[in-house]
């Protein structure tokens, strides 16, 4: 039985000859590449939403805390600030709705090795050697992600909370983990939208956008971009869509240069192999 991570045995893989026609998979390979690659897929988040029902307890006390000093602080006197439940189960569907969120959280950089699995048989060595060197770093751009996200969240919520004072004798009585929810949804958006870099670079890796094109649709990019933090971003205020958009348009502007760099340099070796080609079938020159 195969394990979550491997695929198949290495006597049952097809030998490739070098023959593109040796690349294409039968559409019954493809969907039974695609039938195990889901419940491996299946099976991670059930084993990080176990993780996740364990932690969930000292992570909402410790999020939760974290939320009541930062809304608190920014509240007037007076103002009474409280969580309640409007239904008994409630408590119970909120751990349940947590535990998930934490677990699909953990689960994402597995999640992100098994999509890989199933989009590599589909490319040629030449085409894996350059995505096998950035994949390692879709877990430091996720991590970037969930870090810029944790270090605004604190005065974002307090940002939001002083508007309450415009409001004399209203209280703040609130759903218990409303709150921790929408932290947790903001950290899995930032984690994954921080993935921008590696999108553009393996287009340009695989020679499907150049880079002139993006520096010449640059502007269209970051539109785009900004519309995409504008629907992605959980609460969908202005102030946190430029929080998630500003720093995905630096990246994508460094992405863009990186593959500048990287596709000049390919142009260079072809040329480079070329002029090496007509010195060998001209031994005069």
């Amino acid at each position: 039985m195969p394990t979550l991570f491997k695929g198949p045995k290495k006597d049952m893989r097809r030998q490739f000859t070098g023959d593109p026609e040796d690349f294409r998979l039968s559409l019954v390979e493809h969907l039974e590449e695609l039938r195990d690659r889901i419940i491996r897929s299946i099976a991670i988040i059930c084993a990080t939403w176990l993780i996740g029902w364990f932690a969930e307890k000292p992570l909402y006390a410790y999020l939760n805390e974290l939320v009541v000093k930062a809304v608190t602080s920014a509240m007037p006197k007076g103002v009474k600030y409280q969580e309640a439940f409007h239904n008994a189960p409630d408590a119970f569907l909120l751990k349940f709705k947590l535990s998930f969120m934490i677990g699909v959280i953990i689960a994402f950089p597995f999640l992100v090795l098994q999509l890989w699995g199933f989009i590599m048989p589909a490319l040629k060595p030449k085409e894996q050697a350059p995505l096998k060197k950035i994949a390692p770093f879709s877990l430091v751009l996720f991590a970037m992600g969930v870090g810029f996200a944790w270090a605004v969240l604190p005065s974002a919520m307090h940002w939001f909370s002083s508007y309450i004072e415009e409001f004399p004798g209203t209280s703040l009585i609130q759903e218990p983990g409303s709150m921790v929810f929408f932290i947790l949804k903001m950290l899995a958006a930032f984690g994954v939208a921080f993935q921008l870099p590696l999108v553009v670079y393996m287009l340009g890796a695989l020679e499907l956008l150049s880079a002139e094109t993006l520096i010449k649709y640059w502007r269209q990019a970051a539109t785009a971009i900004f519309v995409i933090a504008m629907v992605v971003t959980p609460s969908q205020d202005p102030m946190t869509m430029l929080m998630m958009a500003i720093p995905l348009v630096i990246l994508f502007m460094a992405s863009v240069y990186v593959v500048k760099f990287t596709q000049g340099r390919k142009r260079k070796a072809r040329l480079i192999e070329a002029e090496d080609a007509d010195s060998d079938s001209n031994p005069f020159v």
